[in-house]
């Protein structure tokens, strides 16, 4: 296997390479670890597709990483199709269009049907797409809420999923059968003789209809709302399906339009406040009921809501969750609506508070892994048994959100229509968001859930982070300063879920803590739960953990 030197070498050598990615060669020669970090491996292709760094070099996201990994699906659907077909999409993200082309003039060069959207549009339309397009395969150009130097290429199967574990690991066997360099064949010719088509109106009329068909009803009360696509592909779908309930939107200016560079929230996810601030300020400017974003695939939504006393409450996507849960079931069973053995579904990192909701309505709640896929995977079992209409909602922490079967990934439009019927269910009521879930906590217990991230960048980050997890395997009386009295092992117990590198433990005091390292980011996650009498006792609690984990890792958050 060549080092990665000599694989620097012959990248440099080649006459024909993209202009800017020579320049940064040339601009790393002699440089060692640069050039190590740009060519040690292959860039990973994971369970979701490959994510990485813009650049040159086989650990970059560039037009012949691309290329390569595309030649290698576009070999794996032949394998399993005599006639395969394949949606793709991209988002804002610097270079994602081009990308997107080289994808599809890739696979019609290979005998791949492309259908490719004309415009930018949300990862879930292309889910969507997959399915109304009936295609054996999708792509959607994206690296969700990276930073900006990220860029990333996800797959989709024909049920309109995230490829799975075993699709994944064929297509990377394919992947690996393919040399760096081969030819690119020209967009434009594929797009002139058919073999690349784009995709119709209709099919994103269809999608737009789907989406409100997922709304229990009209606006209860009148709704304004400060929005915020954080420069990606939200603006005009989410505006769209806001404007035919009936809400009024202001939006953030100056994150209205795409922009890969993301000037004003280098970090563009919603999870968190910085990129949140000024949906947040607009909010309080405006008048504003509450303020929602998403991020820039439009596949997450985040909100913030002034409170009873006027301050500005963010509500995280485990409380968010919860409250979409409970209305749903609520107005549902209000309208004769539910179906008969209801399912809902969230995964093993998301809040028990859940588990107390379900089974006050009566719903059956399915846990998965860490991971949207395993949610729409859930749907599909349930239509392949003919039961698709049992499904009510799947939710993750990570603030995604999914109320029908229309598509089968977290989908924030749909996420941004539910939460406006549910803030206006509420306020008919008298009710802020922050209200309504304290109004919850109230009847069920005072949950509180966090998210700690510790980064482990280079060669030797995803060793690292193994060997903790080892450890911990190994055996530890006590973890996040609490005693650990029982432990979950997904990789080596029988927990009737596909086997995964995550370890979940039940702490003293009604604490867990759900250790797993990142699969699309050089980081070691650990998701912590408290339940205590109150906000103040549970704050306290996740505090505490929070220090006793970054002694543990020995760093702070990233």
């Amino acid at each position: 296997m060549p080092t990665a030197l000599q694989r620097y070498e012959e990248w440099r050598s080649r006459p024909d390479l993209d202009g800017a990615l020579a320049a940064e060669l040339a601009a790393i020669d002699g440089d060692a670890a640069a050039i190590e970090d740009r060519f040690y491996r292959t860039l990973a292709f994971g369970t979701g597709g490959l994510r990485g760094v813009l650049g040159a070099g086989t650990n970059r996201m560039n037009i012949y990483t691309v290329a390569r990994a595309t030649r290698g699906l576009a070999a794996y659907l032949h394998s399993q199709s005599a006639a395969p077909a394949c949606a793709v999409a991209y988002d804002s993200r610097n270079q994602s269009d081009r990308f997107a082309r080289v994808t599809a003039a890739v696979l019609a060069g290979a005998g791949v049907q492309v259908h490719l959207y004309e415009e930018l549009m949300p990862t879930p339309m292309l889910s969507f797409a997959v399915r109304a397009l009936s295609c054996t395969a999708g792509v959607v150009i994206t690296a969700s809420h990276n930073p900006a130097r990220y860029n990333g290429y996800k797959v989709y199967g024909a049920d309109g999923c995230q490829i799975t574990l075993d699709a994944a690991a064929a297509v990377l066997r394919c992947i690996d059968a393919e040399p760096d360099f081969a030819p690119i064949p020209d967009f434009a010719e594929m797009l002139s003789a058919g073999r690349v088509q784009y995709i119709g109106r209709d099919v994103i009329d269809a999608y737009d209809a789907a989406v409100l068909a997922q709304c229990p009803g009209p606006l209860e009360a009148p709704l304004k709302v400060a929005y915020s696509p954080l420069n990606g592909t939200g603006n005009k779908p989410v505006r769209r399906a806001l404007a035919a309930l009936g809400v009024e939107v202001c939006v953030v200016k100056e994150q209205e339009n795409p922009d890969g560079d993301f000037p004003t929230c280098p970090y563009p996810n919603p999870e968190i406040p910085q990129a949140m601030a000024l949906a947040v300020q607009l909010c309080r400017d405006s008048g504003a009921d509450f303020c929602l974003a998403t991020d820039p695939d439009c596949d997450r939504v985040g909100a913030a809501a002034l409170d009873e006393r006027g301050e500005i409450r963010m509500i995280n996507g485990n409380e968010m969750g919860v409250l979409l849960l409970d209305y749903l079931c609520k107005t549902r069973l209000a309208a004769g609506t539910m179906p008969p053995r209801p399912v809902a579904v969230k995964t093993i990192v998301t809040t028990e508070m859940a588990a107390a909701v379900a089974q006050k309505y009566g719903l059956e709640l399915r846990n998965v892994l860490t991971g949207f896929k395993f949610i729409g995977e859930q749907i599909g079992l349930l239509e392949a048994a003919g039961q698709a209409g049992r499904f009510v909602f799947g939710f993750e922490e990570s603030y995604g959100y999914l109320s029908g079967s229309y598509v089968r990934d977290k989908d924030g439009v749909d996420g941004a229509v539910l939460i406006c019927a549910m803030a206006a269910h509420h306020k008919a009521r008298g009710l802020t968001l922050p209200g309504a879930l304290a109004a919850l906590e109230a009847e069920y217990g005072c949950w509180r859930t966090a998210l700690l991230s510790f980064e482990f960048d280079g060669a030797a980050g995803m060793e690292t982070m193994n060997r903790m997890l080892d450890g911990l395997r190994a055996g530890h009386d006590a973890f996040a300063g609490r005693a650990v009295e029982e432990m979950t092992d997904y990789l080596n117990d029988d927990t009737g879920l596909p086997r995964s590198n995550v370890l979940r433990m039940a702490l003293a005091g009604g604490c867990t803590a759900v250790v797993r390292p990142s699969g699309t980011e050089p980081k070691l996650k650990i998701y912590r739960t408290a339940r205590a009498r109150g906000p103040a006792d549970a704050g306290a609690a996740l505090d505490a953990m929070a220090r006793a984990c970054s002694a543990w890792a020995g760093q702070p958050p990233a």
